[in-house]
């Protein structure tokens, strides 16, 4: 066999022990990641600690709040510090459900919104990225208030 031959042989060889097949994501450890952290984003609000809910927020998150929405981490959180400014909470949040997309990159979170008396008075659609760095980002949020049955 000529030196080439054997050197392309090897090469295939080499080419079919070194590839990986991608494996596809766990979607429920993703699942329960993202409802882990959309808790755990939910509890800075009880904690008022507006410094870690601004850990949550992408760089290039918009929050629909009002006719115009708050575009980007500095905007959300400078609009949202009034919310942690008084001892007690304003509101709560909590997920009920969590999809993730079969990529494994993408999430949507949604649930009530509670006032501090407990009653659902909103509910909540956020989605979410899984970020290079590996931790989960919100990238766009909106809530819509619940309609009152006649």
């Amino acid at each position: 066999m000529s030196l080439l031959k054997q050197l392309l042989l090897t090469c295939m060889i080499l080419l079919l022990t070194c590839t990986v097949t991608a494996q596809e994501p766990d979607l429920a450890q993703l699942q329960q990641q993202v409802e882990d952290t959309e808790r755990a984003f939910a509890k800075t609000m009880a904690d008022r600690d507006h410094d870690a809910f601004t850990t949550f927020l992408s760089e290039e998150t918009i929050f629909f709040s009002g006719k115009t929405p708050l575009r980007g981490k500095q905007q959300v959180a400078d609009a949202w510090s009034s919310y942690y400014q008084e001892a007690q909470a304003p509101f709560s949040w909590e997920p009920e459900t969590v999809v993730v997309l079969d990529s494994g990159t993408l999430a949507l979170s949604s649930g009530p919104v509670r006032n501090s008396e407990g009653n659902v008075v909103a509910g909540f659609n956020s989605i979410w990225r899984l970020d290079p760095d590996g931790r989960w980002r919100i990238v766009f949020d909106k809530g819509n208030r619940v309609c009152e049955p006649d």
